[in-house]
């Protein structure tokens, strides 16, 4: 409900308090300062200065800001001064000193501290010393909390890159025209030269870190300049600024809308008049746009800006130096076509006049003149976009052909990007281990278990099989650890450098990384707390070394610190924290078992004698687990495990060995005896539960032992020693990994064993897929082949060459047949059908290097490292060789799966080969050489040979040939020429190992530098391709599958990525057959599931026109919707109308009489008079109007009954109800109660009860609040109940009616009428909708017409009309009569719709958005008839196949529509088209309000977004030319949920706005301010009850926050919040026997972990903590006096204990086996029923049990008065799950108690504890789900799971029956005075108050 204030900060233990509202954090929207909600974390990014966001636009001046001169706020060392400079004519700080450590300027002043700058670009106006080195640091902060520094200096001689560190070299330029320019000065590396120039260096620090780290750029966090240059100025900024141009050449060459301007004058240098700026300084932009420069060093590559250009003028005839027209010369030449002269060349027969532009900048090359420019400029000269290098000294010259029209140039941002992005996500890896296989944890709730699998750490859900992972080690994983709820996961990286990460496990975030000074850890422990962390590794010297860590307050943003560490000589094998102390520690190794302490900041150690045993080799070791009251925490027994079968009984606390065992095999196994002959089982690893014990053996068994070891329970074989063991929490499972790469575990219950995972055991180096049987085979250097099944990635088959290594493999394309080659030269054929060698080939006598069929089946070619080639003919099944070659495949150039190709068509074969320098294009059929390519000679600025690696071939239409090169390059050729057409580089550091193009031709997949990169293959973006991490190998091969859905690449171990853009067969953009073919029956059910009315959309526009949409939107989109899993709906096609129509609107009646085939397809499944589905044309400027045919029974007026629903015939609807893509579709929450088949309404007037308050609201509706802020109508609903709250006085009124869940309101304009829908009630055929009179809360009519949810529903502009819209299920839009509530039309749509709005500003005109496209609808009325006209207009093709999720109508004639992509798109009404789009969030927006020149929105990123529209008017003018850069963002709130509904005011000024929290927000964007106004829980309520003085209630929920709630204004007080639990139960402790008083206010409150928290009402904190149970806790109570807690858990047993001092003072098990439900206490005098004591206290269980106790707490008393059980018959019928056992003292009748459950009757039993029989039994209708018995009137109220609530007046029986309720009332309790009751219905808490005395 409402709140006014929070109390921020943590409570220990996980526990946060608070009042009300989230803190607001900054509102400036800075990085780091809370206004973009994002947080630091890990401790490594600190609050930054708050700098307002709107003084960094459009640029910042950082010296300015920070006043660097005043060292205040900056900090200065060494030799740091302030000059004049006279040729600057301004001050500038000079730094110098031989020692750049020492001498330096930095900002901000202390380390703690961070700039908090956002802009993306930095840019640093400085000039070096000559002749003298310097360095410059950069602190970023990336927005995975990550802190990143960039370093560049003339020190450094070559790039260096780590996770945290950019190093790069800065090469100064030289003056022009002296010794150091041009061709003279070949080597830049070192210091300054003499003539160095003042530099404007601009770094792009975005794309610095995505380039090189895939790292998200946060903000600027500090700068340090360290000696020696000149420093005059710093800036950020998000625009390009280019100092060359001044304001009036910017204003003219529009450069505004390129996202260049001028440099601002307080950071220009001066040019003298006449002089040009390039001339006199320098200017330099990284990374560098365009050049073919290395991005591994910053220099001068250009003479002006890389992001702009110059500006733009005519082309000027410059005179070519003989060098270039040398080059240009022999470019022409090696270009020219050799092979086909019929073919006229694409070159330029002479040198056209030329001109100087910026280079590197794709803006140079008119973005619609490519084509143009790919004939036209040197093809060497790299990608298309990207300038051609081909002068000398740095000149680059671009050659334009004279046109006679001008070519309007659009620049391309770098914010252009493949899309979508990511593009790629991992969904699989196969392979385990890779350092060690020994690690494998489970998690505490025992569903996954954890792995590393070589530089990945994988969770796998063991039921699912799904993967979860980790990224972020740099090389392989050698150690995990769990603490022990599983929430902190620590693991290591293996290396001379070793590293340790934490990890966040339920979130999977890296909360720190550190360095552990080992070379390499071995093993890693955590504490049960997570506080301290252990490592065992090896020093440089090769000496072990211990090392332990304080990992306290990591999770609270800290660090990471070293508490203690020791070297020693002794070998450790296992170490291990005791889970009872987190300073000490046990590890054992060869010859030793030691106990560690850490004691005042030194770790120390003592042996435990061993004896005759010191000798062994010990492996592993585990503490006995269970609980014992009476021992102390460290009298624990200790069990060592050893290679030679014995098993050590260590005594923790004495430090001796109490018992040794020697396990043995076979029949001598488990024999305790030391004496036996034979070797024992040679033991790897030990775990232990309770009651047994699993080990691990060398053997490869599994086995389970009791805790005597005296026989064998359990075992399981495996093919492999068994390297780890690990029993589940629950020790029903016991996990278990093998040498050989398996992950399995042990059911014991079940005794069925269950692989996790299969892998290979090294390397894997080829792999082969085909797409008929979906099966993938991999090779691998363990000598196996295996198969798997591509969709559950699970082994098939499992081939095993003793003695012959293979290495490669390839699928026959149609027949079931495996080929493989061998290191022997063999190449073999195997059938899978029939698991059978088919035939062995002999051809080759060394490693095979390549192996491939042709795409039709016909052949097979393999090659080897000889250079032999050979040709098979597979026509037949078993293969035989046609001719076989010598020497033609290069020599010695190692495996590869890409050595032979062959062409998409089967007509060509390629190779490298007979040189490394030359690939050969052979004839595939014969083997008869076609082509021969010199690789070496087509790169004339090499100065080294460049050699070729692999080749690929482009799809057949292209008929294009990639070939990658040494030189990191990869050059595209014509497959049939020859002829260069394009070259790519650099493609990666090293080598490029292996390259895929998609069938489609659009992406491009390379591998290398153990990373994978997705390429645009049409290069059109800026930023061409995306890189992919998680190999810690090389990567071998990738490859496509044949579906292009997946990704697979292999090296290490399989990594399997989702391929997430659309092929080019479910494109949009897919080329659209003729429109005749449209017209044909059927033509509509279309594979890719778009309509042809899209392509008809995109063709009537014209030539070009979609690219014109694309520059519509500015910002490219974050992300792209995924495709569904099932194909769209298709949408039916009519035929084509009569060309004569002139308007856009056209009558479908007519159609339908015509019997054209396009309208009797549409109704040949049904009646042609029922309801009409809409229907696409194929012209857009044509549309069908949809005239409904119904009858009287189509509407009902509002006198009829609700119980009977009329019946109507309806049109069949799309067969497909799949829920769409989108949050923004209502689906009502699960629940299995049913309405009662009875219900006693009490009389009007003679109510017991009536409904006071409720408290929540439903997150789970959607636009289920409405707020009039005229008349200050506000209602909102919680489950089926409509809560109309005064926001002045607090007060509720509640309108109760629907006994469903309502997914949404609708409030008309002149706020007198609201519309509530709800879902259908149990039996009847339709769902409901109430119509209410909004002054005195009456329901006026019941609507009934959807058959499953209402949607969305809104009121027309006059209130006339009402429209409702149907789900996906239902697809209907029905519109009625606001007079007389008849329904005027109904419409089946073919398509799921998400929202409906009418016009404001017409009657007629309405709208609706759903799967990408928008209908636009008109309403003509001719007398009693009414027509809707609809055109539907699909989405802009730049979005792509998206969901339109929300809409909002504008002023004059605009309508604005979400996306679920994150985009808004802005429609024209007039002409029905959108002109704009733009990036307006991350996730899907789901609600759209607009007011004046504003509009607000709200998305599934829990933020609401203000955006500033006023401009949008004028861009309607320039229809596709409009630019999303007038659209400003002007405020940002972030919510603590998603955004489900929202009401503002007409100004956008204020408003109220809903999430899926259950929260309803005030926003106020005036003051920046939200205020948390009403609010619920989301999930379950597991508890409520009262205060005992009856001014607060308390309720506890399943997301573990338990709630104090003010019962006089409903609203929320204290909330306690404890993460990752759920809180099942609660009490509040009763009047103390003193005075009551504030500080005695606490709750006790169980938890799902075990766990009791005492919680302080006045002081808000948590004041004691227990954990006396082992599972669960299901109920809790306090003692009468409130000196004892009473707590049950779910295994039956009941604990006392005390709070004052937490101990446990009895554990009761008694009830030990079912779960309890009730604890209760009373009073009773002190020797009542013949017992002592003055408490008496009941413990119910749900086996139908009850017992009854008699306490005296003082005295340590607690006696089992009565036990009773109740019958049951012995299988229930027509119930899920038994109903609760439940039973309570009766306050009215002393020695009574009061029972209901399950049983024989319906009925509640009154039973006597001094008759010791049942003395009453009242009938209720059903069984009860919850009961409270009133303590001063004599009242009984019972819940029940059909959703009702009775009141029982005992002992008459008179029972009234209460609705409000949704779902099953699961509790009730009553408040201590009688007069007030709470209820509880899943989410929703319902206060009732007495009436009746």
């Amino acid at each position: 409900m409402r709140a006014t204030l929070r109390l921020g900060g943590h409570g220990d233990n996980g526990v946060s308090t608070g009042q009300g509202t989230l803190g607001r954090g900054c509102v400036n929207g800075v990085p780091g300062t809370g206004g973009n909600g994002r947080r630091p974390c890990g401790g490594t990014v600190p609050p930054p200065i708050p700098v307002p966001a709107a003084w960094q636009r459009p640029y910042l001046n950082i010296f300015k800001h920070f006043r660097v001169e005043e060292w205040k706020r900056s900090a200065r060392e060494g030799d740091v001064a302030a000059l004049t400079d006279a040729r600057l004519k301004g001050t500038v700080y000079r730094i110098r000193g031989s020692i750049p450590a020492s001498n330096y300027l930095q900002l901000p002043r202390t380390g703690t501290q961070s700039l908090g700058l956002a802009g993306r670009y930095l840019y640093l106006l400085f000039r070096p010393m000559p002749r003298k080195h310097f360095v410059i640091h950069l602190d970023v902060a990336t927005q995975e909390n990550q802190v990143v520094r960039i370093s560049f200096s003339t020190l450094f001689k070559e790039f260096k890159s780590t996770a945290t560190w950019l190093q790069f070299p800065f090469l100064c330029g030289a003056a022009e025209g002296s010794l150091g320019d041009g061709a003279a000065r070949r080597d830049l590396m070192g210091a300054a030269p003499a003539d160095v120039r003042w530099t404007c260096l601009v770094l792009d620090l975005p794309s610095i870190l995505s380039l090189y780290l895939s790292r998200r750029y946060s903000h600027l966090k500090s700068v340090k300049l360290c000696s020696n240059l000149l420093v005059k100025n710093l800036c950020t900024s998000d625009l390009v600024f280019d100092p060359g141009v001044t304001f009036s050449e910017a204003r003219r060459a529009d450069l505004a809308c390129r996202g260049v301007a001028p440099m601002p004058r307080e950071m220009a240098f001066p040019v003298p008049r006449g002089q040009k700026w390039h001339d006199l300084y320098d200017y330099i932009r990284f990374p560098s746009e365009g050049s073919k420069l290395s991005y591994d060093s910053i220099q001068k590559i250009c003479p002006g800006p890389a992001a702009g250009g110059q500006v733009s003028k005519d082309p000027q005839p410059v005179t070519l130096t003989k060098a270039v027209r040398d080059r240009l010369s022999l470019i022409h030449q090696i270009t020219s076509p050799k092979a086909m002269p019929r073919r006229r060349p694409v070159i330029t027969r002479s040198i056209p006049e030329v001109h100087l532009t910026a280079p590197g900048s794709p803006a140079a090359v008119p973005a619609g003149d490519q084509e143009l420019e790919k004939t036209q400029r040197p093809h060497s000269a790299g990608d298309i976009g990207q300038s051609a290098a081909v002068g000398d000294g740095g000149i680059h010259v671009y050659a334009h052909q004279r046109s006679e029209r001008t070519i309007r140039a659009t620049h391309t941002g770098s914010e252009e990007r493949l899309l979508p992005d990511p593009i790629l996500k991992l969904r699989m890896i196969i392979g385990f281990g890779g350092c060690s296989t020994k690690w494998a944890l489970w998690t505490r709730n025992n569903a996954a278990v954890v792995y590393p699998c070589h530089a990945v750490i994988v969770t796998l859900q063991i039921q699912t099989g799904e993967q979860r992972f980790f990224i972020g080690h740099t090389d392989k994983v050698s150690a995990l650890a769990f603490n022990g709820n599983s929430t902190l996961l620590a693991s290591a990286q293996a290396g001379p450098l070793s590293v340790v990460r934490l990890w966040d496990f339920p979130t999977g975030t890296c909360l720190s990384v550190f360095k552990t000074h080992v070379r390499s850890l071995l093993s890693l422990s955590f504490s049960y707390s997570g506080a301290v962390l252990c490592g065992v590794g090896k020093d440089g010297h090769g000496k072990t070394l211990v090392v332990v860590w304080n990992a306290a307050q990591v999770t609270r943003g800290g660090e990471v610190a070293v508490l203690a560490k020791a070297h020693t000589d002794v070998d450790i094998q296992a170490l291990k924290i005791a889970f009872f102390d987190d300073t000490r520690m046990v590890s054992c190794g060869r010859d030793n078992i030691r106990l560690w302490r850490v004691r005042s900041g030194a770790l120390r150690s003592c042996p435990i004698n061993l004896g005759e045993y010191h000798s062994l080799e010990f492996t592993d070791l585990a503490f006995e687990e269970g609980h014992a009251a009476e021992r102390e925490p460290e009298d624990r027994m200790l069990f060592v495990c050893s290679k030679s079968g014995h098993v050590l009984e260590v005594d923790y606390k004495n430090v001796c060995v109490r018992t040794v065992r020697r396990l043995l095999p076979a029949e001598s196994r488990g024999c305790p005896r030391q004496d036996k002959a034979g070797p024992g089982i040679a033991i790897n690893s030990i775990s232990f539960s309770s009651t047994f014990c699993a080990t691990g053996s060398e053997d490869g068994y599994l086995r389970l032992w009791p805790l005597d070891f005296s026989a064998v329970v359990l075992e399981a074989e495996h093919e492999a020693p068994v390297s780890s063991v690990c029993i589940s929490p629950d020790s029903r499972k016991v996990l278990c990994t093998t040498a050989a790469g398996n992950v399995g575990y042990l059911d014991i219950q079940s005794q069925g064993y269950n692989t996790l995972m299969r892998s290979h055991e090294d390397s894997v180096l080829a792999f082969s897929v085909e797409g008929i049987w979906k099966q993938m085979a991999t090779v691998s250097q363990d000598n196996t082949i295996r198969v798997w099944d591509l969709a559950s990635m699970q082994q098939l088959y499992d081939f095993t060459a003793a003695d012959e290594m293979p290495c490669a493999v390839a699928f026959h394309p149609t027949q079931h047949v495996l080929a493989c080659g061998f290191d022997s030269g063999m190449v073999r054929t195997f059938s899978l059908a029939a698991s059978d060698l088919l035939v062995e080939h002999k051809q080759h006598r060394t490693v095979i290097t390549g192996l491939t069929f042709s795409p039709d089946g016909n052949f097979m070619f393999s090659c080897c490292l000889q250079g032999t080639l050979a040709l098979y003919s597979c026509m037949a099944q078993k293969s035989h060789v046609l001719r076989v070659l010598g020497n033609v495949v290069v020599r010695d150039a190692g495996s590869g799966p890409d050595a032979l190709v062959v062409s998409g068509d089967s007509r060509l074969l390629a190779f490298v080969g007979p040189s490394k320098y030359v690939v050969t294009v052979m004839e595939a059929c014969s083997l008869d050489e076609l082509l021969r390519v010199d690789i070496s000679i087509l790169d004339l600025n090499s100065t080294a040979l460049d050699s070729a690696v692999r080749v690929c071939f482009a799809p057949a239409p292209r008929g294009e040939l990639l070939v990658s090169t040494s030189s990191n390059k990869i050059l595209v050729l014509d497959a049939k020429t020859g002829r260069l057409v394009r070259e790519v580089s650099p493609v990666h550091k090293l080598s490029c190992s292996s390259l895929a193009l998609s069938k489609d031709g659009r992406y491009l997949l390379t591998a290398g530098d153990k990373v994978i990169k997705v390429w645009d293959y049409r290069m059109r973006f800026a930023v061409n391709f995306q890189v992919y991490i998680g190999h810690s190998e090389p990567v071998r091969q990738v490859a496509f599958t044949p579906d292009q859905r997946h990704v697979i690449s292999v090296g290490d171990a399989i990594f399997l990525w989702d391929f997430l853009a659309l092929p080019a067969e479910r494109s949009p953009r897919a080329e659209a057959p003729s429109s005749e073919s449209a017209l044909l029956p059927g033509a509509g059910q279309r594979r890719s599931g778009f309509s042809c009315v899209g392509r008809s959309w995109r063709n009537d526009l014209g030539e070009g026109s979609s690219e014109k949409l694309k520059d519509a939107s500015e910002t490219p989109r974050q992300t792209v919707p995924l495709p569904l899993l099932s194909s769209p709906p298709c949408l039916d096609v009519s035929s084509v109308h009569q060309a004569g129509c002139q308007s856009i609107f056209s009558e479908s009646d007519k159609e339908e009489e015509a019997g054209l085939p396009g309208s009797s397809r549409m109704v040949a499944n049904g009646d042609k008079d029922a309801t009409v589905r809409v229907v696409e044309s194929v012209r857009s400027e044509e549309l069908l109007v949809v005239r409904p045919k119904v009858g009287r029974e189509s509407s009902r007026s509002p006198g009829e009954s609700a119980n009977e629903p009329r019946k109507e015939t309806k049109s069949p609807k799309s067969q497909c109800s799949v829920r769409p893509d989108s949050y923004r579709h209502f689906t009502p929450r699960f629940k299995a109660s049913v309405l009662p088949q009875n219900f006693l309404s009490p009389p009007a007037g003679s109510e017991f009860f009536k409904l006071k308050g409720v408290i929540g609201y439903n997150g789970n509706g959607r636009g289920n609040m409405v707020w009039n802020p005229d008349t200050g109508f506000f209602a909102y609903t919680c489950g089926c109940v409509i809560v109309v709250e005064d926001l002045h006085s607090g007060s509720q009124n509640h309108w109760l009616g629907h006994t469903e869940e309502i997914s949404t309101l609708a409030l008309s304009h002149d706020a007198q009428v609201l519309a509530s829908a709800s879902g259908k009630r149990s039996g009847d055929s339709h769902c409901q909708i109430r119509i209410w009179n909004v002054q005195d809360g009456v329901c006026t009519a019941s609507l009934f017409h959807h058959e499953t949810q209402v949607q969305a529903m809104a009121f027309s502009r006059d209130d006339r009309f009402l429209v409702t819209l149907g789900d996906y299920s239902d697809q209907t839009i029905a519109l009625w009569n606001t007079y007389t509530y008849k329904l005027i039309s109904s419409t089946c749509i073919s398509e799921p719709v998400h929202d409906v709005a009418f016009s404001p500003f017409s009657h007629r005109d309405l709208a609706c958005v759903g799967k990408g496209a928008m209908m636009f609808w008109l309403l003509e009325q001719q007398g009693a008839d009414v027509n809707l006209k609809v055109h539907r207009v699909p989405a802009p093709d730049v979005l792509g196949p998206v969901e339109l999720t929300s809409l909002c109508y504008g002023d004059d004639g605009l309508l604005y529509s979400g996306t679920n992509s994150g985009q808004i798109c802005l429609w024209d009404t007039e002409t029905n088209c959108c002109f704009m789009t733009w990036e307006a969030d991350e996730g899907e927006i789901g609600v759209l309000v607009c007011g004046r020149d504003r509009l607000v929105s709200g998305s599934n990123t829990k933020r609401i977004r203000l955006w500033a529209v006023a401009a949008v008017q004028e861009l309607r003018l320039k229809g596709a030319d409009a630019r999303s850069s007038s659209v400003l963002l002007e405020h940002e709130i972030t919510l603590d949920g998603t955004i489900v509904s929202a009401a503002f005011d007409d100004s956008l000024e204020m408003g109220i706005v809903g999430t899926t929290a259950g929260t309803l927000w005030y926003i106020n964007w005036t003051e920046s301010t939200s205020i948390r106004l009403i609010s619920g829980h989301k999930n379950k309520v597991t508890e409520v009850c009262f205060s005992p003085d009856e001014t607060h209630c308390a309720t506890c929920g399943e997301d573990g926050s338990v709630r104090i709630w003010s019962l006089g204004s409903m609203e929320l007080v204290v909330q306690f919040q404890v993460l990752n639990q759920s809180c099942q139960c609660l009490a509040w402790k009763p009047h103390p026997v003193v005075a009551w008083g504030a500080e005695s206010q606490h709750v006790v409150a169980g938890y799902s972990d075990g766990t009791i928290r005492v919680f302080s009402i006045s002081r808000t904190e948590m004041e004691l903590k227990m954990h006396p149970h082992a599972v669960a806790l299901t109920a809790i109570a306090y003692s009468t006096d409130g000196e004892m807690i009473l707590s049950g858990g779910k295994d039956g047993l009941v604990v006392v204990s005390s709070p004052r001092t937490g101990m446990t003072i009895h554990i009761l098990a008694e009830h030990k086996g079912s779960p309890i439900t009730v604890l209760q206490c009373t009073r009773k005098q002190y020797r009542d029923f013949g017992v002592e004591g003055g408490e008496l206290w009941l413990a119910t269980s749900l086996d139908r049990r009850v017992s009854v106790w008699a306490s005296d707490w003082l005295k340590d008393k607690c006696e089992l008065l009565d036990w009773l059980s109740f019958p049951a018959p012995a299988g229930p019928e027509g119930l899920g799950s038994l109903p609760p056992s439940l039973a309570a003292f009766c306050p009215w009748e002393p020695g009574t108690l009061v029972y209901v459950g399950f049983g024989m009757q319906k009925e509640a039993l009154f039973y006597s504890l001094r008759k010791k029989q049942v003395v009453e039994k009242i009938s209720l209708p059903y069984f009860a789900t919850s009961l409270s018995l009133s303590p001063a009137a004599r009242f009984m109220a019972v819940g029940f799971s059909e959703q009702l609530l009775r009141l029982l007046r005992c002992p008459s029986s008179e029972a009234q029956d209460y609705a409000g309720h949704d779902d099953t009332v699961h509790l009730c309790r009553f408040a201590p005075s009688g007069r007030r009751l709470l209820t509880a219905s899943h989410s929703a808490v319902l206060l009732w108050e007495l009436t009746a005395s």
